[in-house]
């Protein structure tokens, strides 16, 4: 199964909130296995289900109406403890893409780290997107990793991302992956300098 991220077309899920903490994305309570897998189950557990493990028909995630690759939240997403679950929580759950106006700095680079990509956008944006989601859910976003855009009803803004980890997610490398890559001019450069 390929990592790799490039172009992605989707509709979207959207969390309109603001200060979603990573305890609020996956609860402390879930975080004793040492694999990513599972943990999808349990994204924003306390949110989405009562007590007795049944759904909140009120929370997003319940909607059948919302679906898609990508999560639209609000501001400071990620906020809080600095757990790596957060992001395998996302990432588990079917998500490729999270977009909000500012996302914590650990949050961010844990998705990265993850092959889930944070877009960040103004907020002016960010609310055209809640907007657009609100009237039409079928409403398709496009996020282009390479020109650095996404697009959604007519609308495109440019982000920023890391050259390092937008060559990592272009080619699904993590950070081993990436050194091996370079194997070849290592190599060659290790050459020049024995015959120097």
């Amino acid at each position: 199964m390929s990592k790799s991220i490039n172009k992605i077309s989707s509709t979207a899920v959207p969390v309109h909130l603001e200060n979603v903490d990573t305890d609020q994305i996956i609860p402390a309570r879930f975080l004793k296995a040492t694999t990513r897998e599972g943990f999808g189950d349990n994204l924003f557990r306390d949110w989405r289900y009562n007590s007795d493990g049944t759904p909140k028909k009120d929370f997003v995630l319940n909607n059948p109406t919302y679906s898609g690759k990508i999560l639209v939240a609000g501001k400071n997403f990620g906020c809080g403890s600095s757990r790596e679950h957060a992001a395998w929580a996302i990432k588990d759950a079917g998500f490729d893409v999270v977009v909000s106006s500012f996302f914590a700095d650990i949050f961010r680079n844990n998705a990265l780290n993850n092959f889930l990509l944070p877009v960040t956008v103004s907020e002016e944006f960010l609310q055209q997107l809640f907007a657009a989601i609100e009237k039409d859910p079928k409403t398709t976003i496009g996020v282009n990793l390479e020109a650095q855009t996404i697009t959604a009803g007519g609308k495109s803004e440019s982000f920023e991302i890391n050259n390092y980890k937008k060559t990592c997610l272009l080619n699904g490398y993590d950070d081993i992956d990436f050194l091996l890559s370079l194997k070849p001019e290592i190599e060659a450069f290790e050459r020049k300098q024995q015959a120097i």
